[in-house]
C-alpha cells in the first residue's frame, strides 16, 4: 500500500539568498530548477504547496539605511525584490508545467493578483502553486512574518523553511563545531534559549495559531519529499 503525505497544504519559505546559489547577489538559474522540481513533486502527490520568497538576494531593507535610504523606502524596495523572485519561480516552475498563481500584497495587476484571501484558496484547492510576494505589503515586517501570516490565512498546516543548515542547532553550526543539533522543540524552548528560527513576530504569530514549523536543508532535493511524506527530517517546532 503507498504511503499517502502527511501534509495536504504547506507553505515553504525560502530566502532570497538562496535564489543565488553560489553568486554573489541575484538568481542562478539552476537554483530556479531546483525548487521548481521539488514543487512539482510535492504537487504531482496531491500537496497543496503555497510559497513565500524573500528578496536579500536583491535588496535588503535593513541594510538600505547605511546607504542613506530610509527604512520605509527600503522595506518597500525590499517587497519589490521578492516580486521579481516570485516572477522568476513563477516563469521556472510554469516551464515545467506546473499551474502557478503569483500574488502579490502590493497591487501591481499586470503581473501579479491582488491579495485576496478566498481566492488564494481556491487556487490551492485547484492545485495551482500559489507564490506568495510583497511580503505583508507593510513596512516593518520581514518575509519570515508574511510567511507566518499568509500560512495562517489560508490555514496551512505547517511551515516549511529551507536553510543551507540540517535543522536548528544550539549554535551557528557554520561557526561553532560543537553546536547541537535538535530534532524536536517547543515553542517557549525556542525563546527561552534565544535560537534563531524566525524573528519574533513571525514566531508569535505561528504559536499562537499553533502552526508547526519545519526547518531544513533546502539543498538536499530529497528533503522536501520526505518531510511531506511524514520522515523526520531537520528541526519541528511545535506547541508546547
Amino acid at each position: 500500500m503507498e504511503h499517502k503525505p502527511k501534509y495536504k497544504r504547506i507553505l515553504l519559505k525560502l530566502s532570497g539568498e538562496s535564489l543565488m546559489g553560489d553568486k554573489p547577489f541575484g538568481i542562478d538559474p539552476q537554483m530556479l530548477q531546483h525548487y521548481a522540481r521539488q514543487i512539482k513533486q510535492l504537487v504531482g502527490l496531491g500537496v497543496e504547496v503555497a510559497v513565500v520568497i524573500g528578496g536579500g538576494n536583491i535588496f535588503r531593507g535593513l541594510q538600505a539605511q547605511d546607504a542613506g535610504i530610509e527604512r520605509v523606502q527600503g522595506d518597500y524596495m525590499g517587497m519589490l525584490a521578492t516580486v521579481i523572485n516570485g516572477m522568476a519561480l513563477q516563469s521556472t516552475l510554469e516551464s515545467i508545467s506546473v499551474y502557478t498563481r503569483l500574488i502579490s500584497a502590493i497591487e501591481m495587476k499586470q503581473i501579479a493578483e491582488p491579495y485576496i484571501r478566498r481566492r488564494a484558496i481556491r487556487h490551492l484547492e485547484k492545485g495551482r502553486v500559489v507564490i506568495f510576494s510583497a511580503g505583508t505589503g507593510s513596512p516593518y515586517f520581514t518575509t519570515d512574518s508574511a510567511a507566518a501570516l499568509r500560512a495562517s490565512e489560508i490555514n496551512a498546516e505547517v511551515i516549511l523553511k529551507g536553510t543551507r543548515v540540517d535543522g536548528i542547532y544550539s549554535a551557528d553550526p557554520e561557526k561553532d563545531p560543537s553546536a547541537v543539533k535538535f530534532d524536536r522543540l517547543t515553542f517557549a524552548k525556542v525563546i527561552s534559549e534565544g535560537l534563531a528560527v524566525m524573528d519574533m513576530t513571525a514566531f508569535t504569530i505561528c504559536r499562537e495559531n499553533n502552526l508547526p514549523i519545519i526547518v531544513f536543508d533546502i539543498n538536499n532535493p530529497e528533503n522536501l519529499y520526505r518531510i511531506v511524506m511524514g520522515e523526520p527530517v531537520g528541526t519541528i517546532v511545535e506547541v508546547d
